[in-house]
């Protein structure tokens, strides 16, 4: 075994060699470095083009069938434009035909003829005693939960009423058939006010009193 001292021309040698051998690891190390560094960059490079790709290509392929879409509706459109729809006066019903000559006009409902009603009706069945007729005729306003009800009583051969009164009428409770009717005027003068919460005199103003010329 040989041991060489420090400076000798085989430790000198020996340096050399060991160093060389280092720098040529290194290069090799960073050449490594560097390869694996392009093939990343390579990489994405290549999947960003193909992203790229594939949103231009979906863009085109959307943008054709819009533009179809469109060139489909201008032509409905410009052929609807040409279109002429001619109709008739005639609807057949089965072997039946209706025609439209005239529009029908609904004819307005009249009050009937009292007096000849009552004419006709002024004797009992025994052909003796009178008799007579009254009807009242009914206006009702919307109010809470029932109606404020006028009522216009009329004799049979009179066109203004004989006499005229107003009441509020709802429901007992909730639900119930059974109605609780209160006074508020009679003959255009509002009824004492009694112990019940309604104001009398400020429901009297939905009360709709006969009025000649309205008539």
């Amino acid at each position: 075994m040989t041991i060489h001292a420090a400076g000798t021309p085989e430790n000198v040698v020996l340096a050399q060699h060991v160093n060389g051998r280092l720098r040529a690891e290194a290069r090799m190390v960073a050449a490594r470095a560097f390869l694996l560094r392009a093939a990343g960059a390579g990489t994405f490079v290549a999947l960003a083009g193909i992203g790229i790709g594939a949103g231009a290509y979906g863009w085109a392929y959307l943008s054709q069938y819009e533009s179809a879409a469109e060139r489909i509706a201008q032509a409905l459109q410009a052929a609807l434009s040409d279109v002429t729809i001619k109709t008739k006066g005639e609807v057949t019903l089965t072997d039946n035909v209706l025609k439209l000559d005239q529009p029908v006009v609904a004819q307005p409902q009249t009050r009937p003829d009292i007096a000849q009603v009552v004419a006709a009706q002024s004797k009992g069945e025994d052909g003796n005693a009178a008799v007579r007729t009254t009807f009242t005729v009914f206006k009702a306003v919307p109010y809470l939960d029932g109606n404020i009800v006028t009522g216009w009583q009329f004799k049979g051969d009179e066109k203004v009423p004989e006499s005229q009164y107003c009441y509020f009428s709802h429901p007992q409770k909730f639900g119930s058939d059974v109605l609780t009717q209160v006074n508020i005027a009679i003959n255009g003068q509002v009824a004492p006010q009694t112990s019940s919460q309604l104001n009398l005199q400020q429901l009297s103003k939905s009360c709709i009193w006969f009025d000649p010329k309205k008539v």
